[in-house]
């Protein structure tokens, strides 16, 4: 039901007071106004700095009061005609008031014989419980796909004489144009536009993501990450690369004809630096998606309730950005101590993770979920029920081929030629290595080079290779037990011929 028609629908009823959510003022005035014609019903609107517009017809015996300007605009809707609509602006900010709360319960009683709506027009949900029988909360959603096409045949058709504009889309592009615009507001949407043609002289869907960027940075409970990594980048893991292929188009209207579902979400599992963050950045990049890292230690405030209003708030905000990819690091450390919550923090931690589980089991948002985790034992079994994730993968350490790849991965990276070395020589050296200790290894005997003043060697490389002490060597004891676990819990994201 969409918001136009749910208003309509409360007014008939005649629901006395209307919660009307959204930052979208105009817009909202301009629904609430069309719903008014349609209906025969006067319209009258509030603000602290204005008054009422137009003004309310005084009653001729009514004395001179000396009120605060929210009570005197309650008390004006005692004697306001009847059928019509008032609609109060930010009037969250005196709902605590014990007066304004009595007189408007006294309104819902009275509004419903004349025939009478209030709707009380807010960015922010403040209702106290006195009235919560009182009120219906509306949420106004964020425009649709449907309307910001309307802005955008508006704005093409405004702009199409102008000089030295391209204002031709592709079919394809227009459709990726309007699912990035997704979560923005009508007046964003066109500040958007009119940046992207004065930029750029063309209508880019990176520059919708420039502004997607600045509403996460001010909520400060999100990162945006830029997707600067591919899978270029990624030295193995044909598994779980092929798997992310064939989803690199889900999010299109012919998946969504073709009866496909957009996908929820993949947990990376796996040894410490086998390169599952740089997987998760990499998927944003493939499927040309905004990237959003969720620090789970941000969510938990200091006040009663403001970690569960910040989980909340961390989702919405995600889910205003979506199509997009939310990614959460190391995730069993985000929620250590949730068996315990009861005893050391009231619960605050269960009813986090409560809250986030459901929203994955549920979303229908086309917010797609990374997760990684090194230590599977710390992980919630309710976590890893199917229909949280459409897949768990385990990456496990690179085997020969694979380290090969990634050798010649960060000697690329840093302007030298693979083909200079001996690789394979390096990658048998290196059996046991993580990819983040490959690079290391390359990085230390870079440094190495550059303090003898010449240019890298094979000698150099393999003598950093001597002088480290795998992980794999360190914590052999507990990497066998998280492979014992995965061979039946998850899937592999490669061959690995090393273990065969």
């Amino acid at each position: 039901m969409s918001a136009r028609h749910e208003l309509s629908v409360l007014i008939r009823a005649k629901y006395p007071i209307l919660y009307l959510l959204t930052w979208e003022e105009q817009r909202a005035l301009e629904c609430v106004f069309s719903v008014a014609e349609d209906l025969g019903a006067d319209t009258f609107v509030w603000s602290l700095t204005k008054g009422f517009r137009p003004p309310l017809p005084a009653k001729r015996s009514e004395p001179p009061q000396r009120l605060s300007p929210e009570l005197e605009a309650l008390a004006h809707l005692h004697g306001a005609p009847e059928n019509a609509i008032f609609v109060l602006k930010d009037f969250h900010h005196w709902m605590s008031d014990y007066r304004v709360q009595r007189l408007l319960r006294d309104l819902a009683e009275t509004m419903k014989v004349k025939n009478q709506t209030l709707i009380l027009l807010s960015p922010v949900l403040r209702l106290p419980p006195e009235l919560e029988k009182d009120v219906t909360v509306v949420d106004f959603g964020l425009p649709t796909e449907e309307e910001i096409a309307e802005v955008l045949d508006s704005l093409v058709h405004a702009t199409r004489d102008r000089e030295g504009l391209d204002l031709h889309l592709s079919p394809e592009q227009r459709e990726l144009l309007l699912k990035t615009c997704l979560g923005l507001t009508l007046d964003e949407v066109e500040s958007v536009f009119s940046r992207s043609l004065v930029q750029c002289k063309t209508l880019r869907p990176d520059v919708v993501l420039e502004e997607k960027k600045q509403i996460i940075r001010k909520s400060g409970l999100l990162e945006y990450y830029p997707a600067t990594e591919s899978f270029r980048e990624v030295g193995g893991m044909e598994y779980l690369k092929e798997w992310l292929k064939r989803r690199s188009k889900s999010f299109t209207e012919a998946a969504e004809e073709f009866g496909l579902p957009p996908p929820k979400g993949v947990l990376l599992l796996g040894v410490q630096g086998c390169g599952k963050s740089l997987v998760a950045k990499t998927i944003a990049s493939h499927w040309n998606l905004p990237m959003l890292r969720m620090d789970v230690g941000r969510i938990f405030g200091s006040l009663v309730g403001q970690s569960e209003a910040n989980v909340r708030r961390a989702i919405q905000i995600a889910e205003g950005v979506a199509p997009c990819v939310l990614w959460a690091d190391e995730l069993e450390k985000g929620f250590a101590g949730l068996q315990g919550s009861g005893m050391s923090d009231s619960g605050t931690t269960a009813r986090v993770f409560a809250t986030f589980l459901t929203w994955m089991q549920e979303k229908t948002s086309p917010v797609f979920f990374v997760a990684t985790a090194n230590d599977v034992s710390k992980l919630p079994p309710e976590l890893l029920r199917k229909g949280r994730f459409d897949e768990v993968f385990f990456i496990d350490l690179p085997d020969t081929e694979e380290r090969r790849e990634i050798f010649a991965i960060h000697l690329r990276k840093r302007k030298r030629d693979p083909g200079a070395f001996d690789l394979d020589a390096l990658a048998a050296l290196t059996a046991g290595f993580s990819g983040a200790e490959i690079e290391q290894t390359v990085v230390s005997a870079l440094f190495a080079a550059f303090d003898a003043q010449r240019d890298l060697t094979q000698d150099d490389l393999v003598a950093e290779i001597k002088a480290t002490i795998p992980l794999s060597v360190m914590m052999k004891e507990e990497i066998e037990a998280l492979r014992d676990w995965a061979k039946l819990r998850a899937r592999p994201a490669s061959r690995n011929d090393d273990l065969d």
